[in-house]
């Protein structure tokens, strides 16, 4: 799948960085998984849902036809099913599952409420919700594919209404991380001083979108010295506001 900056593609050693830091919060809720039936909603290429079904009874993995077409080339397993389905159709999913995650996903959707809700309703009694989104203190760069980013306090907010009693968690990154994250930054505010009025905000989106993952990839590429592994990525409850990730974790009653 031709890569736009909304998806991590999954054989791209650009995005390898990006990938391990996705996947610690699939590597964190594994041993969870474990025989039971468990809901991606947003699977993207499907590394994390193929990671997932190595222990869970069974996957299945939820995205747009053109993810879904990708996954389902790249990661084809016994226990893991992949359906084409718009995220903002997901009661027409009538089971309900052990484990439902959605990650990476809600900064993207223009009613993450509404949708939280909907995860909520795919939960079985007993059963867990784990919800990953970028935390916007730590942001280093503009996505136009974000329609909203949280600290952890506003993520709360968001969530308790439709997930009373839900906690945050964050995904942390080691000092290594933090020094390429700070190096990305460095990068992209290179590239910002060439628009220093912000004309970019008045290019319209389909332009903005194909030059986005060209300047993601160049940004990437000059990065290659730092090694990072899984090792490097962490999840856990302390200092949140310099966790790069938000990771929301419910429990259905």
């Amino acid at each position: 799948m031709t890569f736009t900056g909304e998806r991590l593609p999954s054989a791209s050693d650009d995005f390898a960085v990006d990938r391990e830091r996705h996947l610690a919060a699939y590597r964190w809720v594994h041993a969870r998984a474990a025989g039971r039936t468990v809901l991606d909603a947003g699977c993207g290429e499907g590394y994390g849902a193929a990671l997932l079904a190595e222990v869970a009874a069974r996957v299945v993995a939820l995205d747009r036809p053109e993810a879904i077409a990708a996954a389902a080339a790249h990661h084809r397993m016994a226990r893991l099913r992949y359906r084409a389905l718009d995220l903002a159709q997901l009661d027409e999913i009538a089971e309900q599952f052990d484990l439902v995650v959605s990650f990476q996903v809600i900064e993207h959707l223009p009613d993450p409420t509404g949708f939280l809700a909907a995860l909520r309703r795919r939960v079985a009694p007993g059963g867990d919700l784990v919800v990953t989104t970028p935390n916007r203190l730590m942001s280093v760069s503009e996505n136009p594919y974000h329609l909203r980013e949280w600290t952890r306090g506003e993520l709360l907010a968001l969530a308790t209404p439709v997930l009373p009693g839900a906690r945050v968690l964050g995904v942390h990154g080691s000092a290594a991380v933090l020094a390429r994250e700070r190096a990305r930054g460095e990068q992209v505010e290179r590239i910002l001083r060439w628009d220093p009025l912000g004309l970019r905000r008045l290019v319209p989106k389909a332009i903005v979108r194909r030059v986005f993952p060209c300047l993601a990839r160049v940004v990437r590429r000059r990065l290659r010295g730092i090694p990072i592994g899984p090792a490097d990525f962490t999840v856990g409850a302390g200092d949140l506001d310099r966790a790069l990730d938000l990771l929301l974790v419910y429990t259905n009653p």
